[in-house]
């Protein structure tokens, strides 16, 4: 394993110097692929030209989990990894990631979405099924789900009566059971920004707010062409990841200008956020009688999350957003569940994602295949590596796959060491964030233990760090709401890149669903005046 930042600081690349490898793209999957390499000790560099997990990867369902309805299109491998490593990454982040209990009601009507793997073979030995999903099959696909990845930290499945327990009490009456399993849930952007983190520790460089306009292959090197905030910058690189997302393919023909026939297929997943619809810290997952399905999550304590819609998108990914009709799709997906209606009053706040999936030819988004493909182009002695797909479950395993397709143009690269490695503040075993949360609280008075809970869910042991020696809320300095102080918001700005108000407020937290309109513009105002740069 290389050495722990921790007690032996790298020292970050210099600007303008040469690379080993050089990374698009500031999603999950560039950062997680650039503190992969920094740890094995290669000089790397990274530039997004946005904030760190500005798209997709802010966008998800914030869910590690295996794809339970994979299994249907029979992606085997694909469902095994994930459920490994949802284990693996569960005991490097415990603070920002925790087991969560998943409810699904089971009713006699539920279909499959079109044509899959899973339906054609049930049609041909059971045809008079007409393509519903019987419960035999379910509990098979959960003893599957349980099995397949060797669980050993996560309960099993079990089978619940409805009409006794207590997760029936909001659903509607004609639900009488239901089959309870586990996955994980995870703060998708914090995963980002500390991966970044570390890798930065290590000795990468990232930068934000850096859009590289060009990149062409020179004397067997990349000459990459940088716009950032202190104007244009030219690096050179042994190796090059495309890990774009969503602009992958404008990357390939206009960035670097390669002919290439591969392609990527927008899939856009929105999703709402309402009041709180239950009193339980469990989630739903619904089957619609069209064969789709949706979660329904515990989110921030006081909110409950609903999605994910799947539909192909076009335009700017950048401009993605819930449409009306998705919304009120999905508040009529979780009316057929719920007992008391969801409406769009209800909805507080929505988002939209877009996921750029590999275009295998699927006929829908939801067939289109969540297989991550990294596509290797040699060159003359300069390797491209792109990174088409993936989620947010494997990223770590499609970093190690990347490492591994260029280690023979990175003849010095080290070996695999990220299984395992906790991520910044999550240093402590996967059942401790309770005690750790009562102990900060007993340490630092003033918390409330909403306020206790955030602090460790987002830094985990690095919270105490950020109170200092605060004995009051005073000495945090200036509150900006939602127990947002001058503390923490310094933080923020100097070790995690935050440069606007919504880099705060809806990814390096979510606070913005706690702040008044006038708390946001103090909050504007206040990073408008920042000038500090990110250590």
């Amino acid at each position: 394993m290389p050495a722990d930042p921790a007690t032996e600081p790298a020292v970050p690349a210099k600007a303008g110097a040469p690379y080993d490898l050089f990374i698009i793209g500031g999603g999950i999957n560039g950062c997680g692929i650039a503190r992969d390499a920094a740890g094995r000790g290669l000089r790397v560099g990274l530039a997004e030209m946005g904030d760190l997990a500005q798209a997709t990867s802010s966008a998800s369902t914030k869910l590690f989990h295996g794809g339970l309805r994979y299994l249907e299109f029979f992606e085997f491998r694909l469902v095994r990894e994930a459920l490994i490593e949802r284990e693996t990454l569960l005991r490097a982040m415990p603070h920002i990631s925790w087991p969560m209990r998943f409810v699904l009601p089971y009713h006699p009507d539920m279909r499959f979405e079109g044509e899959n793997p899973a339906s054609r073979l049930l049609r041909r030995v059971m045809p008079w099924r007409e393509g519903r999903r019987p419960a035999w099959m379910i509990r098979f696909g959960l003893f599957l789900y349980d099995t397949l990845g060797g669980r050993k930290i996560l309960p099993g499945t079990r089978t619940l009566d409805l009409t006794r327990a207590p997760e029936g009490a909001v659903l509607e009456d004609r639900f009488a059971k239901a089959y309870e399993y586990s996955d994980c849930w995870v703060q998708d952007s914090r995963l980002v920004v500390l991966n970044a983190r570390d890798a930065a520790a290590r000795g990468a460089r990232i930068m934000t707010r850096a859009k590289v306009q060009s990149a062409r292959r020179e004397g067997g090197v990349w000459v990459i062409d940088i716009d950032t905030a202190d104007g244009p910058e030219q690096v050179t690189a042994r190796a090059l990841v495309n890990a774009g997302g969503p602009w992958v393919g404008d990357i390939i023909h206009g960035t670097i200008g390669l002919n290439s026939s591969e392609g990527v297929r927008l899939v856009r997943g929105s999703h709402i956020v309402t009041r709180r619809l239950f009193e339980h810290d469990k989630a739903y997952f619904f089957q619609g009688t069209d064969g789709r399905i949706i979660f329904a999550i515990p989110y921030e304590e006081d909110f409950t999350l609903i999605g994910t819609t799947d539909s192909d998108h076009d335009g700017d990914p950048a401009q993605a957003e819930c449409t009306p009709e998705e919304r009120d799709y999905l508040c009529r997906f979780a009316s057929e569940y719920f007992r008391t209606p969801v409406t769009p009053d209800d909805v507080v706040w929505t988002y939209s994602g877009v996921r750029p999936l590999y275009d295998d030819g699927a006929k829908s988004a939801t067939a289109a295949t969540r297989e991550y493909v990294l596509s290797l182009d040699a060159g003359d002695g300069a390797a491209l590596l792109n990174v088409f797909g993936g989620k947010i479950t494997t990223y770590r395993r499609l970093a190690e796959a990347a490492l591994r397709k260029l280690a023979p143009h990175l003849p010095q690269v080290g070996s695999p060491w990220t299984a395992g490695a906790p991520l910044p503040g999550g240093n402590f075993p996967v059942d401790a964030v309770a005690p750790l949360t009562r102990a900060l609280q007993a340490d630092y008075p003033f918390l409330t233990p909403a306020w206790a809970r955030r602090m460790m869910r987002a830094y985990g042991l690095e919270a105490r760090e950020i109170l200092g020696k605060a004995r009051v809320a005073e000495d945090l300095g200036e509150h900006y709401g939602g127990t947002l102080t001058e503390a923490e918001l310094s933080w923020l700005i100097r070790r995690e890149w935050a440069r606007t108000a919504d880099d705060v407020l809806w990814r390096r937290s979510k606070l913005g669903l706690r702040l008044t309109d006038a708390e946001i513009d103090a909050l504007h105002a206040r990073m408008a005046q920042s000038g500090t740069a990110p250590v």
